[in-house]
């Protein structure tokens, strides 16, 4: 879709040059070269050109914006969606971005249903244009009642008027692309482009830009960009944080003969380069721009060592905004929680804790108190080995760790024997609290830490099987301001 502009104005005034709609600005993204992400690939001299273009700059903020109005469009022709009539379609949000658009410039209601791992701020986006959304859990087979296709397909059949696009076998979706995404790259590189990077979910971006080019240069090379997880790449299907791109079955536009290779990417890497994409290149990005500049940067380093690699132009499709990312992508405290941010305790375990500790003087590894031994002799243990908490085991002597029964903590016993000084006579057994949580001492500094954040007050430390150490929130702060002491 090109966008197309007018030109009106008064009598002897100059003519103002403007569109007749905002679906007249979608398409003819441009390009833009990049270069600082891929700085540590190659030698400057020796890597191809690389495009990315910049599909968050149609109006809805997405590649998808290009095919809400022809699918509308194409439906209307045929009858299946009359004035008045309601739109229903599952989408990871883009999709439903653009159909809303369309829809409410032609008077239609829309609903749309959206897996629970779509961002908040998708889902408000559509809430913004009048659409109603409906959430469905994300982590359930495609053909579950619960699935977001079958409350789709179950809705669109009830509702009165309705009619679902089904993005993922119309015809009109690779059409779109086939009639627009493709020519335009086509005209933009005048015809040089040689390799197509483009990640897929309904995979008609890539299948009708890939279809057109190659109807101008049988030679190009098409690479896929697909998350782990998804069956596009030939993955096992399984769950996966990346929005909007792969798919846990084989949508009608899949055309593996046009893809001459697909490079599958990690939830990790993806978000980790869609940032790197903001940072360093000054475009804000979502998530489905970083599966793809993973794949890019994997292409451009094999393209960086062949002979004529200078000579290559890539395009890179960035499909997307990372606007509506910001609560997901953008929070360092999200990706923190879900394993995808390096953090200080990542590459650091917990037996390089227990190290550092030798190095503050003599200490055992383990101080344990008794069930039958007394309060009194417990306090004196803290002052001895200046420690705020113990493990009470109910075994007469050893270190067993099945025989740890629970724990006692130097400020509870102290506020007790302060109210009640005859306290101190009891035994443990008596005032003892739960157990404190283990961890093996092999596992990240990061682990520990979730621990202690959510309240515990110490971890004991197991080495096979075996208790190995005490470990607290203050060794965590010495090794922080200490890192290379071991």
């Amino acid at each position: 879709m090109n966008a197309s502009h007018h030109a009106s104005g008064t009598s002897g005034l100059p003519p103002i040059d403007h569109a007749e709609t905002i679906l007249d600005l979608v398409g003819r993204t441009p390009l833009v070269r990049l270069s600082r992400v891929l700085r540590d690939v190659g030698p400057a001299d020796r890597l191809p050109l690389v495009l990315a273009k910049l599909e968050m700059l149609n109006p809805g903020g997405s590649v998808k914006d290009r095919i809400g109005l022809p699918m509308i469009e194409a439906a209307e022709r045929a009858g299946l969606l009359r004035p008045g009539g309601t739109i229903v379609e599952p989408t990871s949000g883009n999709t439903g971005h653009g159909l809303a658009i369309a829809a409410a410039l032609r008077g239609y209601r829309c609903v749309f249903v959206m897996a629970d791992k779509q961002s908040a701020e998708k889902q408000a986006l559509l809430r913004a244009y009048g659409a109603e959304v409906v959430l469905c859990p994300s982590n359930v087979e495609p053909g579950s009642p619960e699935s977001y296709y079958s409350v789709a397909r179950r809705l669109a059949r009830d509702i009165p008027g309705a009619w679902q696009p089904d993005q993922y076998s119309n015809p009109a979706n690779p059409e779109a692309h086939e009639r627009t995404t493709g020519p335009e790259i086509w005209e933009q590189t005048r015809g040089r482009v040689t390799h197509l990077v483009a990640s897929a979910g309904t995979v008609g971006t890539l299948t009708g830009t890939a279809r057109y080019l190659r109807s101008r240069s049988p030679d190009l090379v098409v690479v896929g960009a697909d998350p782990e997880g998804s069956v596009l790449s030939g993955d096992t299907a399984r769950p996966y944080l990346t929005e909007g791109v792969g798919e846990d079955f084989y949508p009608a536009a899949y055309a593996p003969e046009l893809v001459d290779r697909w490079v599958r990417v990690s939830d990790r890497d993806a978000f980790l380069a869609a940032r790197r994409l903001t940072r360093e290149e000054g475009i804000l990005a979502g998530e489905s721009c970083g599966t793809a500049l993973v794949a890019t940067i994997r292409l451009v380093r094999e393209l960086a060592v062949a002979p004529d690699g200078a000579t290559k132009v890539v395009v890179v499709i960035l499909p997307d905004t990372g606007r509506n990312y910001l609560s997901k992508l953008y929070s360092d405290e999200w990706m923190r929680s879900n394993g995808l941010l390096a953090t200080t305790g990542e590459r650091l375990r917990v037996a390089d804790l227990l190290r550092d500790r030798h190095h503050q003087g003599a200490r055992p590894d383990v101080v344990l108190v008794r069930t039958t031994e007394r309060v009194g002799d417990a306090i004196g243990r803290f002052q001895e080995h200046g420690i705020s908490q113990m493990p009470v085991s109910e075994a007469p002597e050893g270190d067993d760790a099945g025989a740890i029964v629970g724990s006692v903590e130097e400020t509870g016993l102290l506020e007790r024997a302060y109210r009640d000084p005859a306290i101190v006579e009891r035994t443990i057994g008596e005032v003892m609290g739960r157990p404190l949580p283990t961890i093996e001492e092999e596992r990240s500094v990061d682990d520990a830490y979730a621990l202690l954040a959510g309240g515990a007050a110490a971890i004991l430390v197991m080495r096979e099987g075996r208790l190995g150490g005490i470990v607290t929130r203050l060794d965590i702060l010495e090794h922080l301001a200490h890192p290379d002491r071991g």
